[in-house]
């Protein structure tokens, strides 16, 4: 990552964008602001964050950070944002995410699903669509 830009491919400085959201600063403003700032804190292997801003309902205990071959995370690319209704709380993101695991390329296709409750963003699931490529 470049120290003037974020990992999470919005262009913006990461100071301005996904670090404020990680050290806790500030809530993500929308599911699509929290997926790529989860996308970043992957890249980080920060498992406090992604743990805090998974749903309760389908958070798993901890994350297998440290087993297992390293990922590199490549780049992130997102397909669409797509907020059910104004008010209801609930958003879609799709996203492809492109990474290298022993010098191996692997892509992950996924329709992420979330849900704001008392005024935070939380990832609750997600479909894979692809196999790796």
């Amino acid at each position: 990552m470049s120290p003037s830009h974020c990992a999470c491919g919005s262009g913006a400085p990461y100071a301005l964008c996904c670090q404020p959201l990680i050290e806790g600063e500030r809530l993500a403003g929308d599911a699509l602001a929290l997926m790529r700032s989860r996308y970043v804190a992957y890249t980080q292997q920060c498992e406090a964050y992604l743990l805090a801003t998974w749903h309760a309902t389908t958070r798993p205990a901890s994350l297998a950070f440290g087993q297992g071959s390293p990922q590199k995370w490549l780049r992130l690319e997102v397909l669409r944002h797509q907020p059910d209704t104004p008010d209801a709380g609930l958003a879609i993101v799709e996203f492809v995410a492109r990474y290298k695991v022993g010098g191996r390329a692997h892509r992950l296709h996924e329709i992420s699903r979330f849900v704001e409750e008392d005024g935070r963003w939380y990832y609750v699931d997600g479909e894979l669509r692809q196999a790796d490529a």
